[in-house]
């Protein structure tokens, strides 16, 4: 699943490079939220070219939360046996797909982790490096998980983990979802395995990072454990 919103750049040759490490029986879903910049009618143009290409349009963009949640339920309606989440512009490596595929064969959940043994990011700046750490130390503490990359977006679920959690219970938007998601899990007793994997910088593009996703994230956490949003 390929979260996109402005990714025209990335995407062709992203859905190329994930087909061809996914096993023949994948499906790659683009969920769109109205790209302006034509994102979406090349997702189509590329359906239309290769059957193993969905397309999920989306008339606006609401934040990363509300569409991984789209495109979670399309995909359980379609039947998938596995989700993998990744982002849309190269910063995770398609290679590393079967990876995560093979490790929920022992566990429920597999996260592509930067900050395991073996994992780490390439042309970052201390300052982002210092943020990304910190975010995972700060929900890791808070919410009493062992998981080292807790804000990380590269993720493969079984199916059952997402039926059994209350996606209209979700309350994150931007890169909190990944934590949110994450916690809900390990609630529920599923076991969650971490992958080391190196993130890169973005190939094309524009960051989606902003000043209010860094506030959501700080005030979210806490209400996950202590507030509404505890379930």
């Amino acid at each position: 699943m390929l979260p996109t919103y402005n990714e025209a750049e990335n995407l062709e040759p992203l859905v190329a490079a994930a087909l061809a490490n996914l096993p023949d029986t994948a499906r790659v879903l683009v969920v769109d939220d109205n790209s302006p910049d034509g994102t979406g009618e090349l997702a189509d143009r590329l359906k239309a070219e290769e059957p193993r290409i969905e397309v999920l349009h989306r008339t606006q963009k609401e934040g990363l939360g509300p569409a991984y949640i789209a495109g979670f339920r399309h995909a359980l309606a379609a039947g998938a046996d596995r989700i993998l989440e990744m982002d849309s512009d190269f910063s995770h490596d398609p290679a590393d797909l079967p990876r995560l595929l093979a490790a929920t064969e022992d566990a429920d959940v597999a996260i592509g982790s930067r900050y395991v043994s073996g994992g780490g990011v390439e042309n970052w700046s201390r300052v982002r490096q210092a943020i990304s750490r910190g975010g995972s130390t700060y929900a890791r503490a808070l919410l009493g998980l062992p998981i080292r990359d807790l804000t990380g977006g590269f993720k493969c679920f079984r199916r059952e983990v997402l039926e059994a959690i209350d996606l209209d219970a979700i309350g994150s938007r931007g890169y909190a979802f990944q934590v949110e998601m994450t916690y809900r899990a390990i609630e529920l007793g599923f076991r969650v395995a971490e992958v080391p994997i190196v993130f890169r910088e973005r190939r094309a593009g524009a960051s989606k990072m902003s000043r209010s996703i860094v506030l959501e994230a700080a005030w979210m956490v806490p209400k996950m454990r202590w507030g509404k949003g505890k379930r």
